[in-house]
């Protein structure tokens, strides 16, 4: 008996195996396009906003360990670990929008006032005596810092009955 173009019956499986997979792909991208699958439902958030907050702690307490890391301690004072530490905690607390993380981020905010209007204002006389692109960026950077340090503060005390 001649086969042919006829397949087994374990190819026949893989290709069905292989357009199922493709379907699901096919069904995921139009979901994405839609709209209908985002991060927020993926990370099962409950709130875009406290996700948003939280990203922006975790980036704060991340940079600030990564800073302290490879700094020498005479530049940088170790009460900048313990900011680290309380920014990444205030952002597990906003991910999961609990009622402590608004108090925390309210709390947190004057340590962190303080140590990035400090921080601009040493830059800006380093700038001053050194003009260079780094000196700038990071003046730059600062000054973001702190702005977003203080919506984040003003968004967080407003919001701050509807976290559960």
């Amino acid at each position: 008996m001649k086969r042919g173009f006829a397949q087994k019956p374990n190819e026949i499986r893989l290709h069905v195996a292989v357009a199922k997979q493709i379907y699901c792909l096919a069904c995921t991208s139009n979901k994405l396009k839609r709209g209908m699958v985002s991060l927020t439902s993926r990370f099962k958030v409950k709130r875009r906003d406290g996700l948003l907050l939280a990203v922006f702690y975790a980036v704060v307490g991340a940079l600030q360990i990564i800073i302290l890391a490879f700094s020498s301690s005479t530049l940088i004072p170790p009460h900048v670990g313990a900011l680290a530490i309380l920014s990444l905690i205030a952002a597990y607390g906003l991910f999961k929008t609990k009622r402590w993380s608004a108090w925390l981020v309210i709390i947190l905010f004057f340590p962190q006032l303080v140590f990035g209007s400090v921080s601009l204002y040493a830059s800006v006389t380093l700038y001053a005596l050194f003009p260079e692109v780094s000196v700038l960026l990071l003046n730059i950077a600062l000054a973001v810092f702190v702005a977003l340090s203080f919506i984040s503060f003003v968004y967080v005390a407003a919001k701050r009955k509807t976290f559960e």
